[in-house]
């Protein structure tokens, strides 16, 4: 936490570098969410798409509960301490901090309480499947201790300071992955193989995970305690805070924030709730053959695209405080620059990251599931997905760091709105895909909104940003082509139904597309003009000469 007051750095830095401790973090841990699904879903057997239908439809219901029990509360702090940290006021945060562990603690308690003994009633709702309350009961325990992982990963990302985020993240799901395997080896393998039970204590693994994570952060606390003690010592103390208007401040910040940070899940739960009943208003499929469905775009399908989607998130968290300490310095200048920063580095990555996810969708659905070519195309659509769904988390960021919170709010139950109206006749017309187009059209619009306001009210720089929007779609475009024809040539050679043949096509796919994209981005100045002159290193390397 060295330098803190130091308000002459770099904004474009300060957003890369911890862009990048994010990305490492939660990219990593995607990564390792993804690898564990092969021997998973292998031991699992025939029942491989019904568990995954089980555990989706539980996370999502999870995930809602995860965003309630925080309340929001840990970027509101995030987002207040970096405030008080740009006023010179380190005292404030860190009773902020104090004051918002003990209210996570009483959060949990309560939110973990209430999924445990409601378990029966979610599950109805969630679906109607009886299968899910075990689940549910398992995820509880998770409850109990997420909201105070949560917060101790706001304080720190209020300081501007990801590495402990980044790699609390990555040692949670190494815990949570062990847990997995280990136990579903254990039951699928040299027990009665009763998937359900399996099923339960691979989600049992989320506390398990939050209790190392806890502890590592913990670690990172104690060891930067005297730096932060000398901050507290060397603060203005001009700025009186009472213990109730502490609390007062956590709780109004927070409540924006679960709406917004719920937005995703919503237009998942939407999903959840009408897509079984959809389908069995129009087929005569039975139950499971739903289900089956429901996992390829709810669960399969989403478990890939979440880790480009993941980039975005990491842009997200470092561009809060970024944002919200430019505001109380009242810095408009800089808040420009913000705002088209996160842009730019969003499109930057996420488009061909997209673009070249959907290149291989055939080849790595084999490498993670089985051969389907129905799975297939469906992760081909939701990796175009994955580019609204991230820049609907970034720009919901960028309203929440300049406090546009019920700006932010509106815009979202106006994309929901438009979500519900348009699922049934999606789903009508494209069945499984269906889902995904609703969510797109409905993202869309919101996102149209969100860009609208910001140019009109902080005049950032949206031409340029679309100018070199428009050169990486171009790269992205021709970098999909190579890859896509790639896959297709060396599919005649090896196999894309046989798991090995498939990651070595993956493999090969995805390097020689990334270099086409690196180096066409490279040699005409595109990733100086947008990663700055860290870049200027690698230009010299590779004797590229932009100036």
């Amino acid at each position: 936490m060295k330098n803190r007051r130091n308000n002459q750095s770099d904004s474009q830095s300060q957003l890369l570098k911890g862009s990048a401790w994010m990305t490492a973090g939660s990219i990593l841990s995607r990564i390792l969410g993804a690898i564990y699904i092969i021997p998973w879903y292998a031991w699992m057997g025939h029942y491989g798409n019904l568990a995954n239908a089980i555990t989706a439809q539980s996370y999502n219901i999870y995930s809602l509960f995860i965003i309630v029990s925080t309340a929001g509360i840990p970027g509101a702090v995030a987002k207040q301490i970096a405030k008080y940290n740009a006023l010179n006021e380190y005292g404030v945060s860190k009773r902020l901090f104090h004051k918002g562990l003990g209210l996570m603690a009483i959060f949990g308690i309560i939110s973990a309480a209430a999924m445990f003994f409601f378990a029966p009633q979610l599950a109805f709702w969630g679906g109607g499947d009886p299968r899910q309350i075990p689940v549910l009961r398992s995820l509880s325990y998770a409850i109990l201790i997420l909201p105070t992982l949560s917060i101790m990963r706001g304080y720190f990302q209020g300081f501007n300071d990801m590495k402990p985020s980044a790699i609390s993240q990555f040692i949670e799901q190494l815990a949570r992955v062990v847990w997995m395997l280990l136990t579903a080896y254990i039951i699928m393998k040299l027990q009665d193989r009763n998937y359900l039970r399996a099923v339960t204590q691979s989600n049992l693994a989320a506390a398990v995970g939050a209790v190392f994570a806890i502890a590592l952060l913990g670690f990172y606390y104690y060891r930067q305690k005297a730096e932060m003690d000398e901050l507290v010592r060397d603060s203005n103390n001009a700025v009186e805070v009472s213990t109730n208007d502490l609390l007062f401040e956590i709780i109004q910040q927070s409540i924006p924030f679960i709406i917004i940070d719920c937005g995703i899940n919503f237009f998942q739960l939407v999903d959840q709730f009408t897509f079984h009943r959809f389908m069995a208003s129009f087929t005569h499929l039975q139950f499971d053959q739903i289900e089956n469905l429901y996992a390829l775009f709810g669960l399969n399908a989403n478990k890939l695209i979440m880790i480009i989607v993941s980039l975005s998130t990491a842009m997200a968290v470092t561009a809060i405080p970024l944002l919200s300490g430019a505001k109380a310095r009242r810095d408009r200048r800089d808040i420009q620059k913000q705002i088209e920063n996160t842009l730019e580095l969003f499109l930057f990555v996420m488009i061909p990251a997209s673009f070249g996810m959907a290149a291989i969708s055939t080849p790595i659905y084999t490498v993670f599931y089985s051969y389907d070519p129905l799975g297939s195309n469906v992760l081909f659509v939701s990796s175009f997905t994955a580019i609204t769904l991230g820049l609907f988390t970034v720009l919901m960021a960028i309203q929440q760091g300049l406090s546009e919170n019920i700006l932010a709010i509106k815009y979202l139950i106006v994309g929901l709105i438009v979500k519900l109206l348009v699922q049934y006749p999606m789903i009508r017309t494209f069945t499984v895909n269906g889902p995904l187009l609703a969510t797109n059209i409905g993202f869309i619009l919101t996102i149209i909104l969100s860009l609208q306001h910001l140019k009109v009210k902080y005049h950032f720089n949206l031409k340029r940003t679309l100018h070199r929007f428009l050169g990486i779609l171009t790269f992205s475009i021709v970098m999909f082509a190579v890859t896509f024809v790639m896959v297709f040539v060396l599919g005649r050679f090896l196999p894309l139904d046989r798991r090995v043949p498939a990651m070595i096509v993956v493999g090969i796919s995805v390097f020689v597309g990334a270099s086409l994209y690196a180096l066409a981005s490279l040699y005409t100045g595109l990733a100086r003009s947008i990663l700055g002159q860290k870049i200027a290193s690698i230009e010299r390397k590779l004797h590229i000469i932009n100036d």
